[in-house]
């Protein structure tokens, strides 16, 4: 008897071999280089996306092009240079985002047609670039993992609308798959519990309560619908239920406020300003909205916020890192990634 041939195959059906898929990581971004053009690039991609700046008329253009590309990014550059990978020359969320992709690739090997990559959202290396490599090796699935555990327009949202770009350019598009937010999905806040308590035990000190700083956004962002306030206090309420705290000892702050609207409060720097006034001597912050260290942790957090805590009457300051490519935080990405590429694999 012969084989059965598929439709439009040449190649019998027992010899088929099995489509390859893609999964990419995706973060936020990063300047090329910790100096002033670097960062006027990046500023100006990032600062332009209406994700981000909703809106993007002329008296925005003006401020935009007029000041703030011509101051900021000086600035900016000097706080890039203090935490900025020299041996790679790149920056922190780089390293630590391509490690997150070796690890992943590692972990998954099993499988043998996944190919997993990294982007960034904005600067290198771009979405584009990466979902063109992974087309380029066979990829006609893609899964898309934005490294956001809590889903915004801004951050979520601007990846997808990048992504859907590239493909609209495509003749021969991918089959798509994004994975969802993970603010409240227990590997994850058991992956910050332990690492907190981890990292607690090194300290040589107790704190006396612990300040979870999330990033910021305009309260009007929010107010429009955007989902992402609520799910910062969904991340906030399991991990004070994971580690038996309550809210006088697990705080939920927001940091990065940029501009003059109103943006999401408490604010993370008054916060920590207050409580050193108000006498507490000894606090660690965590940054459960981030996936990996980056200038918000590393330098506005472990830096900024230390040296605010200190000026106004405390005394010790712990930044709790981030998941990174820890085990614990691999886990979580590990776990996502699986449960996402279910019938794929």
């Amino acid at each position: 008897m012969s084989k059965v041939v598929p439709i439009g195959s040449t190649r019998p059906a027992s010899e088929a071999k099995p489509e390859r898929v893609g999964v990419l990581l995706v973060n936020l971004g990063t300047p090329d280089t910790a100096d002033t053009r670097g960062v006027r690039v990046y500023l100006k991609e990032f600062l332009s996306d209406p994700r981000v700046i909703e809106d993007q008329g002329l008296r925005w253009q003006l401020i935009l092009n007029g000041i703030i590309l011509r101051i900021r990014p000086r600035r900016k550059a000097r706080d890039y240079r203090k935490i900025w990978n020299v041996a790679n020359n790149e920056s922190p969320l780089k390293t630590i985002t391509r490690a997150q992709a070796e690890k992943l690739a590692e972990a998954i090997a099993d499988h043998e047609h996944v190919v997993v990559d990294w982007a960034m959202r904005y600067g290198n290396p771009s979405i584009r670039s990466r979902i063109d490599a992974l087309t380029a090796q066979g990829c006609d699935r893609l899964l898309v993992v934005p490294l956001y555990p809590q889903y915004s327009a801004a951050t979520s949202a601007t990846v997808c609308d990048e992504v859907f770009r590239v493909l609209a350019g495509m003749r021969a598009q991918p089959i798509l798959r994004v994975t969802p937010p993970y603010y409240d999905d227990p590997d994850y806040i058991d992956a910050l519990a332990v690492s907190i308590s981890a990292h607690l035990a090194t300290l040589p000190f107790q704190p006396e309560l612990i300040v979870a700083s999330f990033h910021g956004m305009p309260q009007k962002y929010v107010d429009k619908g955007d989902p992402y306030q609520a799910q910062c206090v969904a991340t906030t309420d399991a991990l004070r239920k994971r580690m038996g705290l309550d809210a006088t000892k697990l705080l939920l702050t927001f940091q990065s406020r940029f501009g003059f609207d109103e943006w999401l409060q408490p604010y993370t720097d008054k916060t920590i300003a207050r409580l050193a006034k108000d006498g507490v001597k000894r606090i660690a912050v965590v940054t459960p909205g981030f996936s990996a260290d980056c200038l918000e942790t590393l330098e506005e957090i472990a830096q900024e916020n230390a040296e605010i805590f200190k000026h106004n009457g405390g005394e010790q300051f712990a930044a709790i890192p981030c998941l990174n490519d820890s085990e614990p935080g691999m886990d979580v990405i590990r776990q996502l990634v699986l449960r996402e590429l279910q019938g794929w694999i």
